[in-house]
């Protein structure tokens, strides 16, 4: 019975250690790493660009009052196509008479601001190509459409009243890029005749030059120029003296001749 129930409890044993509940597991594979999450995009802030670039402020000030601003910030922001920008400077602008924009409805000026954006980005080598496309739509849609030119490089955004030129490129990262143009796109929906230029400033006062011949404001220092009676005068009494001089050295010759 002994040797038994030794050989029951070895088998017993060995069973236990055989099961597969007990067997050492395989280690776990190492797995890689999560990849670190993207970082969010950059958005720029075009109030923040167009107040410190420019000048533009008169531009700015009128997307500000229209609300536009904020249409041009949700499509740099919330869609993949983008945005290009043309902005005229300070001085586009106040080279126009003033009633030129002070006329114009708030939907009108709305609608003129629109005109002067693409709803998509383009950069600079793609207006080579995108002047193929001409007329190019605006985000002023319908009739609202632009003629764009590369001539070497040279691109001009032309509209009905004017042929603007890119003179400058502001910001050109996707999705927003903005163009400097030196004159106010105008379109022939808004504006039927060519609108009239500002009035030429007036020329400043030409300061007078004291004259040379003018008598000196000090007080026995100067003197008037002489006249040229007096100098006739003067001239005329010392040719006299000579010729009264000249006879009485002859009259005195011919006496002492005689005496002689």
């Amino acid at each position: 019975m002994g040797l038994a129930a030794i050989f029951l409890a070895c088998s017993f044993v060995a069973i236990w250690i055989s099961s597969p509940a007990n067997a050492q597991s395989p280690p776990a594979p190492l797995l890689p790493p999560s990849p670190a999450p993207a970082p969010a995009p950059h958005f720029v802030n075009l109030a923040d660009l167009l107040s410190v670039a420019g000048p533009f402020h008169t531009f700015l000030n009128y997307l500000e009052q229209t609300q536009v601003i904020q249409t041009f910030q949700n499509q740099a922001n919330n869609t993949k196509q983008g945005i290009t920008i043309f902005v005229p400077k300070d001085s586009a602008f106040s080279s126009l008479k003033k009633t030129t924009f002070s006329n114009l409805t708030k939907d009108q000026l709305k609608t003129l601001l629109l005109y002067h954006a693409l709803p998509k980005f383009y950069s600079l080598s793609e207006f080579n190509n995108l002047s193929a496309l001409n007329p190019v739509s605006t985000f002023a849609g319908g009739a609202y459409t632009l003629n764009l030119t590369d001539n070497s490089g040279l691109i001009h955004v032309a509209s009905t009243w004017s042929n603007s030129k890119i003179s400058s490129s502001v910001y050109t990262t996707p999705p927003v890029a903005v163009y400097e143009v030196d004159k106010v796109l105008l379109p022939v929906a808004i504006f039927s005749t060519n609108p009239p230029l500002a009035p030429a400033p007036a020329p400043a006062p030409e300061t007078t030059k004291p004259s040379d011949l003018a008598p000196s404001s000090r007080s026995g220092t100067g003197s008037a120029p002489k006249s040229s009676e007096s100098s006739t005068t003067e001239n005329s009494a010392y040719s006299i003296s000579i010729n009264l001089f000249s006879y009485f050295v002859m009259a005195s010759s011919s006496l002492l001749m005689l005496m002689l």
